[in-house]
């Protein structure tokens, strides 16, 4: 019998919601105490969000390469599609997907061997194929920020959970189709 595991697989559009953005980041950046040692880091399951750092969002904002993306209804609904296909060729089940002008938030069921990492990276590179053979972002741009969060959901109540939320985002451009495995 194959085992599963679900996702709540979160990402940016490049240069959206930087490390040390007012709204709060996960990123790798520890916070230390004042003796050096480190507090917590921000991007570990169930840790919190780093708090606004001014200083971190003015060194991002410096490092990127261009100008930040963001989405237009169109091709959220692009990279909708190409989410359902993504998933249905896959055999994974995404119970709920959500696209935004600035970010992106799937629900995603697939074999426990199935990697969260590689996960993201199929959806995302896929994604990425599917705006390129219909936009040009301009020079140094990207579609995505390099990473993402991947926050495992425990049970079927964690899911509908998840499901819930990534449905009602107020300010989605898209929304997927819910997509069954065949297993």
């Amino acid at each position: 019998m194959s085992m599963h595991r679900a996702w709540l697989l979160t990402w940016t559009a490049y240069g959206t919601w930087l490390p040390g953005d007012s709204r709060g980041s996960v990123t790798r950046v520890r916070d230390c105490r004042a003796d050096g040692t480190p507090r917590s880091e921000h991007d570990q399951f169930e840790t919190p969000y780093l708090a606004e750092a001014p200083g971190l969002a003015f060194a991002s904002r410096a490092a990127m390469k261009g100008s930040s993306t963001r989405l237009t209804r169109e091709q959220a609904l692009v990279v909708a599609e190409d989410f359902e296909a993504t998933a249905k060729y896959r055999n994974w089940a995404m119970p709920a997907g959500s696209v935004m002008a600035n970010h992106v938030h799937l629900v995603v069921i697939a074999l426990e061997t199935t990697r969260s990492e590689k996960l993201l990276q199929i959806l995302k590179s896929y994604a990425s194929r599917a705006l390129n053979r219909r936009w040009e972002l301009p020079t140094g741009s990207e579609w995505w920020t390099a990473s993402g969060s991947r926050r495992p959901l425990r049970d079927d109540d964690a899911i509908e959970s998840a499901s819930r939320y990534v449905r009602g985002q107020e300010y989605r451009l898209a929304e997927c189709r819910e997509i069954r495995s065949q297993s």
